[in-house]
């Protein structure tokens, strides 16, 4: 990605992310999406934009479709903040990694709890 590119993505997650926040009175959206990354085509044509959602998959699926009918509204919201020729097409992705991340931390937070439990009990029977 070129370095017009990324700063054009970057603007877009920043005008998503505040749109959301702010404007969109969707009640499926607004508590629960963060907006992570933005990936656009080179012609700035098409953009990608990647979410994660805090909650259940019933609270997933709600978001996905709030995002989805309020598609044409963020759009215009892109195209009146950023000014450019053509306000990119968008879609929405749920962010896998970000829920990866996730699970990762909460082994190693488990796992480090178990490693403490071990050595306090093997301390407890020294005494």
């Amino acid at each position: 990605m070129s370095r017009r590119s990324e700063r054009i993505a970057e603007a877009i997650r920043r005008v998503v992310s505040i749109t959301i926040q702010a404007h969109l009175r969707d009640p499926r959206v607004s508590r629960y999406a963060t907006i992570t990354k933005v990936e656009l085509t080179p012609d700035l044509r098409y953009a990608k934009i990647y979410y994660t959602v805090l909650g259940e998959d019933k609270e997933k699926k709600r978001v996905e479709k709030g995002l989805q009918s309020a598609k044409g509204f963020i759009r215009k919201c892109i195209g009146d903040e950023l000014e450019l020729r053509y306000a990119p097409d968008i879609s929405f992705r749920i962010d896998e990694k970000a829920e990866y991340a996730k699970r990762i931390e909460d082994v190693l937070t488990k796992l480090k709890k178990e490693a403490q439990d071990g050595t306090d009990k093997k301390d407890n029977k020294r005494d």
